[in-house]
């Protein structure tokens, strides 16, 4: 047997290093190549090995089984795991899975895209480097989405942690950018994450911050005007103050907020209570009569309602 480098170099007995890499692509279509060259594998096969290379530490025999197949018998599961197992194990020549007792895992030959682009996902939202100088080709790999088209339950689960990191890595990937005035791979590694998430509100501040850092004002708010409209047709509701203040200081836009308010519409006249109402047609109501006869007339009538 022969053991292996974590960078997937297979290693003979004696030392010397055979030359055979073996990738396994999650990112975009699935694709195990060896060598180079790209290697056919059967449906189950590829399922078992996504399954297992999204999971480095392992799974038990069990877990998989049902997680795999969940709308089949218990006993069928098994018989399918095995199945995928056998055909997945040495398609390439190579061991690919490690059978440990109960676990499963894929073995340390393989390297995984997904695994090493997290890493450096992580590292930019953990701040651990200054913003990396082969940022078109990070922008290019946290855009792609896990296993496009594959309707599995798993999926779902895996594919919703790595759209939030990717989401993060990316803004926080701009927002270094920009810190550093690299405008262009800050506004692609911006847009990159409202194309994940349109309606995810911190990747569009970061294209405004970008614009107006740039002087491409009416840029930023045109970007202000088009996530405001789709906000609205969609949720109904209007972007948070956040987003506003970077505006407001525009005086194009605080000429329209005071054009606004003056052509607001003037508040109708409130009704007087009806107490008063009764005061003012009282005997010492004030007079309403135009012309001198009225108004004499209007006279004698409140005399002698008093009395008088």
């Amino acid at each position: 047997m022969r053991p292996a480098h974590a960078d997937g170099t297979v290693v003979n007995v004696s030392g010397n290093e055979a030359p055979t890499e073996v990738s396994l692509e999650l990112l975009g279509v699935f694709e195990l190549t060896c060598c180079g060259s790209r290697v056919p594998v059967s449906l189950g096969a590829q399922r078992l090995l996504a399954f297992l290379g999204l999971r480095p530490d392992g799974v038990h025999r069990g877990a998989a089984a049902e997680q795999l197949w969940p709308d089949y018998p218990c006993h069928r599961a098994a018989a399918n795991l095995r199945s995928a197992l056998c055909q997945g194990r040495r398609a390439c020549g190579v061991t690919l899975i490690d059978c440990i007792g109960q676990r499963l895992r894929i073995s340390p030959v393989v390297r995984v895209d997904l695994l090493r682009i997290r890493d450096s996902a992580r590292q930019i939202v953990d701040i651990l480097e200054s913003p990396p100088a082969s940022s078109e080709t990070l922008i290019d790999e946290f855009s792609r989405e896990l296993l496009p088209g594959w309707l599995d339950e798993w999926v779902h689960s895996d594919r919703e942690r790595w759209d939030q990191m990717r989401l993060y890595a990316l803004e926080g990937l701009a927002q270094r950018l920009l810190s550093a005035q690299q405008y262009l791979p800050a506004l692609q590694a911006a847009l990159a994450a409202t194309a994940i998430d349109p309606i995810r509100e911190t990747a569009h501040r970061i294209v405004i911050e970008i614009y107006l850092a740039e002087g491409n004002v009416a840029s930023a708010v045109q970007c202000y005007q088009q996530y405001e409209a789709y906000l609205q047709r969609e949720l109904r509701v209007t972007p948070s103050s956040q987003m506003t203040d970077l505006l407001q200081r525009l005086p194009c836009l605080q000429r329209d907020w005071h054009k606004l308010r003056r052509n607001a519409p003037a508040q109708a006249p409130v009704p007087a209570p009806d107490r008063l109402l009764g005061q003012a047609n009282g005997p010492r109501a004030r007079n309403t009569a135009s012309t001198p006869s009225e108004r004499h007339g209007q006279r004698r009538r409140n005399d002698q309602s008093l009395g008088w």
